[in-house]
Order: structure tokens, then sequence, then C-alpha cells
């Protein structure tokens, strides 16, 4: 037994050199690195949300676009849109519901909603693909020009004999610019403002064409990866903060000029699209 016990004595020094050390079943560094990563992002996603929310609280429109504009200073707006995407589907379908028109919007709309459809579907590479990095910029651009349209009030006027070939033209032109930057309001708000739909008819439209155009995108998120399983919590998030903010803005709609506060909120938009499209033009060419 001597020469065993001899052979473990020569052996014990060095084994402390090749010896692994344990590993903890969940290493301290990737939690304080996962932290430090994680919550700002929540924070901003908060925020935003509860800004976009209130704002449409307050005049009843632009929760998509205000927060898209805002995460995509921080993000790619293909994980901006994955973000966006159960929020919106959330409120749009409460708006689809919230009045009596439903089957005259889809008699008088399903031309803008299939052409919206097919575009997003033609275009469903734009977020994800060799293009992607051109998202921020158009992003910016369609922006502003949502914002000079609001703020100059063009007004269209649309044939009822000619709604069915236009809207499918504009909402092709609308699926292929919404997969691009996940915005659906350019061309096809100033559409259905042009077929002189009554005020409480146009909202719930809103809401309907929404609704079917965020799922679309939802779709194309989902077959790229981008929409998954790591945009849940963002996404529970994001839904409190939208119904908070918008708790607040119908809160206070009736103390402000809810015509002021539009004016000033495009123009802020027109502010944040030039500082995307600059950014984005900075970052490729800088």
């Amino acid at each position: 037994m001597q020469p065993h016990a001899r052979e473990v004595d020569e052996i014990e020094p060095h084994a402390g050199l090749h010896q692994p050390s344990l590993r903890p079943i969940v290493p301290d560094g990737r939690i304080g690195q996962c932290c430090a990563m994680f919550d700002p992002l929540l924070l901003l996603i908060a925020a935003a949300f509860l800004l976009a929310g209130f704002i449409k609280g307050v005049i009843g429109l632009g929760l998509p676009t205000v927060s898209m504009g805002l995460l995509a200073v921080s993000m790619a707006p293909s994980r901006a849109l994955a973000i966006v995407i159960v929020p919106a589907i959330i409120t749009n379908i409460w708006q689809t519901f919230a009045g009596p028109y439903l089957r005259d919007i889809i008699r008088r709309l399903w031309p803008l909603m299939l052409g919206t459809v097919a575009g997003i579907w033609l275009n469903a590479d734009a977020l994800t693909g060799p293009h992607a990095r051109y998202g921020t910029f158009a992003l910016g651009i369609l922006l502003v020009i949502y914002a000079v349209i609001g703020l100059n009030r063009f007004h269209f006027r649309v044939a009822r004999r000619d709604e069915k070939w236009i809207g499918g033209i504009v909402g092709v032109v609308t699926g292929i610019i919404s997969a691009a930057t996940g915005v659906q309001v350019i061309p096809s708000m100033p559409f259905m403002q042009a077929i002189g739909m009554e005020k409480d008819e146009l909202v719930q439209a809103l809401g309907v064409f929404f609704t079917v155009a965020t799922v679309a995108l939802g779709f194309n998120l989902t077959l790229s990866g981008v929409l998954n399983a790591t945009t849940a919590l963002p996404g529970a998030v994001a839904m409190a903060g939208a119904f908070a903010g918008m708790y607040i803005g119908q809160a206070v709609r009736a103390r402000i000029s809810a015509e002021a506060f539009r004016h000033w909120f495009l123009i802020a938009m027109i502010f944040l699209g030039l500082y995307l499209a600059g950014s984005a033009l900075a970052k490729e060419f800088g």
C-alpha cells in the first residue's frame, strides 16, 4: 500500500493545477450583464408606449407611428415592430368592434385591405433582408410626410365608383411601405378620408384596416424569426404602458385643446423624422 500512498503524494501537489474548478449553475457575470442590457430597454419601451398611448388617448390615433419612431432611435425597425405588434393588434381589435359600421366598412374597403396584404407579402424581407439598414431612414422620411400632410390638411376626393380600383392600388403601395417601415398610415389614411367616411365610421374603419395590416406584418415577422418568445416580456411592458398612457390621455382630453395638442404633436413628429433620417444617413456615410 505504500507505493500507492507515495503516488498520491506526488500527484496531489499538482492536482490544483489540472482539476477543473466548479462552475456555478447560473454564472453571476451573465446575470449582471443581462440586467445591465435589459432593464434600460424595458424602461425605454415603457416610456415610449406611455407617451404613444397618451397621444392616442388625446387625439385618437398615432400609437404605432409614435412608438415605432421613438423605439427606432435605439434599435432596428424590425425589432421595434416586433414589440409594437401585439399592443397594436389588441388596441385595433377593440377599435374594430367599437361601432355599427363593420359590414359596410368591409364592403367598401376590402380592395384596400387585400392590396395591403399583397404589398406586405411582396416586400416581406424589407425589414430583415439585405436592405434592412435603410429602414430607419425610410421611417424618418415617412414620419415627416405623415406630419406634413396632417398639418396642411390636404383634402382629396375619390368618387364612389372609383373606390375599389383606387383602393386596391393604394393598398399595395401602403403594404410595400408598411413592410419596410412598420407604419401603415401612408397613403391609406388620406384615401380613407378621401372616400367621405363619417367621423365615427372612419375611426372604426381605421381599426379594421390596421388590424388586417398588423396581423399581416406579424405573420411576416414570425416567418422571418423576428417575432418569437423573446419579445413576450417587452410586448407585455409595451401593452401596459400603452393602456396606461391611453387612460391618462383620455382623462386630460377634456382639459386641453385636442387640436392644439395635435398641432404640436405633428411638429414633434417632423423633428423626430428628420433626426431618424439624418442619423441613418450619418451612420451609412459617416
